[in-house]
């Protein structure tokens, strides 16, 4: 497989994580939050990806299977209404989607596929071009991702949910990787967040570098 030498597609963006409160729910939280407040919306977002975690784990084999399904039909309706030919994609983990079939069957049709990949702590992710065939290495958080740094710019991202708003606010696994990764990224890919309907809820509470998806899939 060729080699691309250009630097990966990373900026610094100093992007707290997205950790884990109550609050009024007519809050919005883009005004910079005061130290007290910010502490409260952790300690809600943190008691809430628990919750949810839960949820999602309990969901059973056959409403996986129903939803993926769901979840895949929109996709492909998404991508045939594109001209998008990079599609970021992700490697699950903690019982999220499992697109990697798909996956397949979109680089055999001539899809690029790209994984991301962590590059520094609180950094911007890089994408580097996956293949069925291709070696995989464990990352700094043990996920999979692909050994060979071929960097590319997607065209859309998809990003596994945990939670997500009536505003399209994502609630993610705590990292903040994913907003720093779209705040960096010039020109912006389509960002669309890809998770099981249980993940809605009515607000995360975003903070100023929460970044909202363009388009919420879920089944």
């Amino acid at each position: 497989m060729p080699m691309n030498e250009r630097d990966p597609p990373w900026r610094e963006y100093a992007s707290a994580p997205c950790y884990a409160h109550e609050l009024d729910p007519l809050y919005r939280g883009l005004a910079a939050p005061d130290g007290d407040t910010r502490r409260d919306v952790m300690r809600w977002r943190k008691a809430e990806r628990e919750r949810l975690q839960l949820l999602r784990k309990a969901v059973a084999a056959e409403q996986r299977a129903a939803a993926l399904q769901s979840v895949l039909q929109q996709l492909e309706q998404l991508l045939q209404n594109s001209e998008v030919t990079v599609l970021g994609a992700y490697w699950p983990i903690h019982q999220e989607l499992d697109l990697r079939a798909w996956m397949r069957r979109q680089a055999d049709a001539g899809m690029t596929i790209a994984l991301p990949v962590i590059h520094a702590r609180n950094q911007p992710l890089g994408y580097s071009r996956w293949h069925p065939q291709g070696t995989m290495r464990r990352g700094p958080w043990g996920i999979a991702e692909p050994a060979a740094d071929d960097w590319l710019e997607p065209q859309m991202l998809l990003a596994p949910l945990l939670g997500v708003d009536q505003h399209h606010y994502r609630l993610g696994n705590g990292g903040g990787y994913f907003d720093r990764s779209l705040a960096a990224a010039a020109p912006r890919p389509l960002a669309v967040g890809i998770g099981f309907h249980c993940a809605r809820i009515a607000t995360i509470y975003p903070q100023v570098h929460d970044i909202p998806m363009d388009l919420v899939i879920t089944g």
